[in-house]
C-alpha cells in the first residue's frame, strides 16, 4: 500500500502526489481507488487535487470543511492525487490528511 501524509499547520501546504490503485477485490480492470483521511482539530478548507501527468495543471475535485473517512474511485489509471490545504484557506490548528492507495 502507497500513502501519503501531512500535518498542516499552515496555508499553502499538500502531500506528496500519490496514484491512485487497482484494488485485488474488484473484478473491473479499469477501476482504481484511494482512500482518504482527514482527522484534527483545525479551521479551514482542505482541498483533493487530481492531474494526469507531472506536467498537468492541477485540478480541485473535492473540499472539506470538517474531519472525514471517504473512498474514491477513479477510471483513469494514470491520474495523481494530492490534498491540502491551498493558499488562503487555512485559518488555525493541525489538520492530519492521508491518502491510501
Amino acid at each position: 500500500m502507497s500513502v501519503v501524509t501531512a500535518a498542516i499547520t499552515a496555508e499553502d501546504t499538500f502531500t506528496d502526489w500519490i496514484k491512485a490503485k487497482r484494488p485485488s477485490d474488484i473484478n473491473d480492470a479499469n477501476t482504481f481507488f484511494l482512500n482518504i483521511s482527514i482527522a484534527g482539530t483545525w479551521v479551514g478548507t482542505v482541498t483533493l487535487q487530481r492531474r494526469f501527468s507531472a506536467t498537468d495543471t492541477p485540478r480541485d475535485v473535492e473540499t472539506f470543511t470538517s474531519n472525514a473517512e471517504e473512498a474514491l474511485y477513479d477510471h483513469e489509471e494514470f491520474s495523481e492525487y494530492r490534498i491540502g490545504i491551498a493558499s488562503g484557506n487555512y485559518t488555525s490548528g493541525t489538520c492530519n490528511v492521508r491518502l491510501g492507495a
